[in-house]
């Protein structure tokens, strides 16, 4: 699944961490990447640690990107942080957040990957969300994600894009990655907003190793975010292979 879960605020203006673990839990997903989940970041959020409290009411194992990372608002206080997360049924067992291009007018983006202990194989996890105000950013970002990828698999790349499916870099993502979105004979199904759906801009890529079967979204509670949650089922069918050394990873 991925999920921009706009810091556990649906349209309505409502803050509810418990809301979203209940999509999460009732979608049955096993791996799920999260956009837009604030870490002690302030008051939009009741300064929660929401990845902390996810992982607590979803029972899952999870990791954290920190895109943004402020000093505390008070001596004593943790240090206010907004990212992207990615929880799963599955052990992680290692993971690192890389930095994307960043043009002065933008926002800190980055890529989270996860290995995650699927059944003995690890599957590689990656997630993000792209460059929204600074539009000419998104190019250099789908480039930097795609050569970080490479040719690790089994591989699945999720997140929000912030480009609808006409764009170039998405585009230039499938050129690299199978979309989900393809099963479908219609074409992607819009996401965002939630509430009155016109666009699609959210995805879930499979890399090497992996076949993708279904795909949709999920409109359980379509007010529990900004975003509608994508779901897709997918099939591993390779051997691993890792881009990375131990001395680049974070443990668990």
């Amino acid at each position: 699944m991925s999920f921009n879960i706009r810091h556990c605020e649906g349209p309505g203006g409502v803050l509810d961490v418990a809301r979203i673990a209940r999509v999460i839990r009732g979608s049955d997903a096993e791996i799920i990447g999260l956009q837009e989940v604030d870490r002690h970041f302030g008051d939009r959020s009741d300064w929660v640690d929401q990845v902390a409290e996810l992982r607590r009411l979803v029972d899952f194992d999870a990791c954290y990107g920190v895109n943004q990372d402020l000093g505390p608002p008070a001596p004593g206080r943790p240090r206010a942080q907004y990212g992207t997360a990615i929880l799963s049924r599955h052990p992680i067992r290692r993971w690192r957040n890389t930095h994307l291009f960043k043009s002065p007018q933008g926002e800190q983006r980055g890529l989270l990957h996860a290995e995650i202990d699927v059944g003995g194989t690890p599957l590689h996890i990656f997630t993000v969300h792209l460059e929204w105000f600074a539009q000419t950013d998104r190019p250099q970002q789908v480039k930097e994600v795609v050569e970080l990828i490479g040719s690790t698999s089994p591989a699945i790349l999720l997140g929000d894009f912030n480009a609808p499916p006409t764009a170039p870099e998405i585009d230039m993502i499938r050129a690299s990655f199978t979309d989900c979105w393809s099963l479908l004979r219609d074409g992607a199904a819009p996401t965002y907003p939630a509430d009155a759906p016109t666009t699609c801009i959210d995805y879930i890529f499979a890399g090497q190793g992996v076949a993708p079967e279904r795909v949709g979204v999920v409109m359980d509670d379509p007010m529990s975010s900004d975003h509608l949650p994508v779901l897709a089922r997918l099939v591993l069918a390779a051997p691993p292979r890792s881009i990375l050394t131990n001395s680049e990873w974070c443990d668990q």
